[in-house]
């Protein structure tokens, strides 16, 4: 990413007190955003531009992308959560509604185990669990390419799995955009991550009934790593969820179809905050 792109890219863009660039749009009820490994909070234009007028976005990018600081060795998903709740506290938020895309699912699902009452409501988007042992074995290949070559070892494979051949060949200039953010990052920073996503789709499986807010999980009918099925069994195992599974759709569908993803994250928001808008709509008619 060229500097001058990279600067117009972030206007109006902060730093928190533990070095974490995160963006702030809108105002509202607060949503956060968390993009997936090797990407930044950029991966979310569309939602920006599709929730702002109702919400107060909020975008940041993950320990170890972005221009946030590499994570710390050795340490797990905790650690992103905590990053997630340190910013939380920089902004003064007491609770906000938390959107996580493939390895943001899980540090939302993390998030939601450690700091529940800072959560009002979650989505999992296109996002890993119970992966069969073939999907576990393919992933464990690729970690090998990564820590060998770095992030540029398996991004083209990567970009054909996320993308239809159809956007790919649409989106040029879009994809190659997405091409240099992924192999920008840094070779350590992305290797932990990129090893979290690739070791903990099962993370605290046993404990998944404790995450009691309301949540979506919602994948793409054709995304080979995110699966329906994977959606199906995680929305099971919670107390207050549903599947949402979106025909056509592949991995990155938040970039290739904002449209119908726009749509299902604001009626899950609408649901999810409208009874108290309701009560008081009532009071007032009533007096």
């Amino acid at each position: 990413m060229t500097h001058s792109h990279n600067a117009t890219l972030t206007a109006g863009t902060h730093y928190s007190p533990a070095g974490t660039h995160y963006r702030v749009q809108g105002e509202g009820h607060p949503v956060v955003l968390i993009h997936g490994v090797g990407l930044s909070q950029i991966m979310w234009g569309g939602q920006c531009a599709g929730l702002t007028p109702d919400y107060q976005v909020i975008t940041y990018d993950m320990l170890g992308h972005g221009e946030s600081p590499n994570p710390v060795p050795g340490t797990g998903l905790e650690a992103y959560a905590d990053q997630l709740h340190e910013l939380l506290e920089h902004l003064a938020l007491k609770t906000a509604t938390v959107i996580g895309f493939s390895m943001g699912g899980l540090v939302a699902r993390a998030f939601a185990l450690r700091y529940p009452e800072r959560l009002n409501g979650l989505v999992i988007m296109n996002s890993v669990f119970g992966r069969s042992d073939a999907q576990r074995s393919a992933i464990q290949a690729r970690i090998q390419e990564v820590s060998a070559k770095g992030p540029e070892a398996n991004v083209d494979a990567a970009l054909k799995r996320w993308f239809s051949e159809e956007y790919t060949a649409a989106s040029y200039a879009q994809i190659s955009e997405i091409r240099r953010m992924v192999v920008g990052n840094d070779h350590a920073g992305y290797l932990h991550s990129y090893s979290l996503f690739a070791n903990e789709d099962n993370y605290q499986a046993a404990r998944m009934a404790e995450i009691r807010v309301p949540t979506l999980v919602m994948t793409g009918e054709n995304d080979p790593g995110s699966t329906p099925d994977m959606a199906r069994e995680m929305a099971a195992l919670l107390p207050d969820a549903r599947a949402l599974i979106l025909p056509g759709e592949r991995h990155m569908m938040p970039m290739e179809s904002p449209k119908p993803v726009n749509q299902a994250l604001l009626a899950f928001l609408q649901q999810l905050h409208s009874p108290c808008d309701l009560k008081t709509e009532l009071k007032e008619a009533q007096s």
